[in-house]
């Protein structure tokens, strides 16, 4: 990864619906424009997000979506109106920070949920994008989505147990990401506190099968617990708002837009056959599977998004 650096503008967005997204703009000014689509939802855009890009060579947009990081109001205020929060609503954001910082076209690095925003963007405006960096990628299928709150019980069982308890008993035989949302939004600040430190202590376990890794330290944080919670079960428990299967359908309105996909093997978040099968629908994508890589990190993933950019960073204008 390249050295930290620090932004040389940033602001608060006025999107509507009493949303300010915060963004901040970063290496080159004149360098091929790259977005970065944090993951989550509700993750934030770290300054980690900065390094992967080589400062000299891309003039980098991190934004932190509705609700999160410095974006306001927070998701982490249980007044916040979380009805104005959807992806059509991320998508129209990014279209206007895009207008308002004056881009054309811009290369599209986005994780996780990121990944999949990104291709809901990419779809939804192919001729705003130049280029496609996805790693850790999901579609936000029902199948996905059961697959990470219920049927990972046959991976980690005694984890997922404890996971499955924290709601009431009669929601815990349906929709746990549903039942999880309306704990969040409990009158109770305690039911909040429980509910959020039950589904992030659930999000520690399952991100990787790979040894060594560690709770997040985001987590410790009940601040950003909640937030985080909040939006991610507002997301689950509407299929990320897009008709279920549609990023994988749709593939086919990325023809002539390059992309590389990096995936972990030992990633059982996302497991690598969305990955594959977005590859066969979309020829002008590489899929790269890292051995060693878990979901979002683990040796080698850091390693290839980063040459992945290095790559698009040397192609010719217009790719």
């Amino acid at each position: 990864m390249y050295p930290p650096i620090e932004p040389y503008a940033q602001g608060m967005l006025d999107v509507g619906d009493g949303q300010r997204v915060y963004w901040e703009t970063c290496g080159n000014p004149e360098g091929r424009p790259a977005l970065v689509v944090h993951g989550g939802p509700g993750s934030g855009a770290g300054a980690s997000w900065r390094r992967l890009f080589d400062p000299a060579a891309y003039r980098v947009v991190l934004f932190d979506q509705r609700g999160c990081g410095r974006s306001t109001p927070p998701a982490s205020d249980p007044a916040t109106d979380l009805s104005v929060n959807t992806t059509a609503h991320l998508l129209a954001d990014m279209e206007a920070l895009r207008a308002y910082l004056r881009v054309d076209r811009w290369l599209l690095c986005g994780a996780s949920w990121g990944s999949s925003l990104a291709l809901a963007y990419a779809q939804r405006h192919p001729g705003r994008v130049s280029a496609l960096v996805l790693f850790s990628v999901v579609a936000n299928t029902s199948r996905e989505i059961g697959w990470v709150t219920r049927d990972m019980g046959r991976v980690f069982p005694q984890e997922w147990a404890r996971f499955r308890d924290g709601v009431p008993q009669a929601d815990r035989d349906g929709d746990l990401a549903a039942a999880y949302a309306r704990l969040v939004n409990d009158p109770d600040p305690a039911v909040r506190e429980r509910a959020a430190r039950d589904w992030c202590d659930w999000e520690d376990v399952h991100v990787s099968l790979a040894g060594g890794f560690k709770p997040s330290p985001r987590f410790a944080d009940p601040v950003f617990r909640l937030g985080f919670t909040r939006l991610v079960t507002h997301y689950f428990a509407n299929r990320g708002f897009l008709p279920d299967g549609q990023l994988l359908r749709d593939a086919g309105r990325l023809a002539g837009i390059p992309g590389v996909l990096v995936q972990g093997r030992l990633d059982v978040s996302g497991p690598a056959d969305i990955a594959w099968e977005l590859a066969q629908r979309w020829p002008q994508a590489r899929l790269e599977i890292v051995e060693t890589g878990g979901h979002g990190g683990g040796p080698g993933i850091g390693e290839r998004v980063v040459a992945a950019l290095d790559g698009f960073a040397a192609a010719p204008p217009g790719r």
